[in-house]
């Protein structure tokens, strides 16, 4: 047992002599078994190179590259993926507040790709009609959302496009996100989907406009 006592100590010690203490500051390079990429073969924006004829180490774009910003229909512009923006948050910018209204346009195209991606990602558990009744309630999962109780409706959309991203509460309820399976303009299909789908039960005869109503043609 000795032996092996005095093994570990040794071993302690070399590792301790070789790598030093966690924090400790040394004006000797580290020693390392990884590099992990800490020196690339790169240059900086806007650095000087010889290697292109005009000296620069930013080039322009050559034809044909495509653009990582994506203009969705009625965003003001362009927006990148990871851009605080309320067309990828769904809040207002450097705030918490959702947004209250769509922040794309909504058009009959927009509705159809919402339905369609809704009975893919959404219909197993809040059913085709949205009234919670999808196929895992057979199996166990009764406490899925009704989408046309009062809480869900009175959502404004931007809280309804993150509960799609991260889930009900933020991701601290039962419903887990989908942030990683939709993108974002069928992220707001599903949102103006289910807003359709809502109206669709709870909407009166009022609200319907003359020219699509029974009586639109007498």
């Amino acid at each position: 047992m000795r032996y092996v006592l005095a093994a570990f100590v040794l071993l302690v010690c070399l590792v301790v002599g070789l790598a030093g203490f966690r924090g400790e500051s040394s004006r000797r390079p580290p020693i390392e078994i990884f590099p992990d990429m800490d020196r690339q073969a790169k240059l900086r924006p806007m650095e000087p190179n010889r290697f292109f004829t005009n000296g620069n180490s930013s080039q322009p774009q050559v034809p044909g590259t495509v653009a990582r910003a994506k203009a969705l229909a009625g965003s003001d512009r362009p927006v990148l993926p990871f851009e605080d923006h309320p067309v990828n948050t769904g809040r207002t910018v450097g705030t918490t507040n959702y947004v209250e209204s769509m922040q794309v346009t909504v058009t009959m195209d927009l509705l159809k790709r919402g339905r369609e991606r809704y009975q893919i990602s959404c219909v197993p558990c809040h059913g085709a009609q949205g009234d919670g009744n999808g196929v895992v309630k057979k199996f166990g999962f009764a406490a899925i959302a009704d989408l046309h109780q009062e809480r869900v409706v009175k959502m404004s959309e931007g809280q309804m496009y993150r509960t799609i991203v991260h889930g009900n509460n933020e991701g601290k309820g039962l419903m887990a996100g989908y942030g990683a399976n939709i993108e974002v303009g069928d992220r707001w299909a599903i949102v103006a989907y289910v807003r359709a789908l809502q109206r669709s039960r709870l909407g009166s005869p009022e609200e319907v406009p003359s020219a699509a109503s029974s009586k639109g043609g007498n």
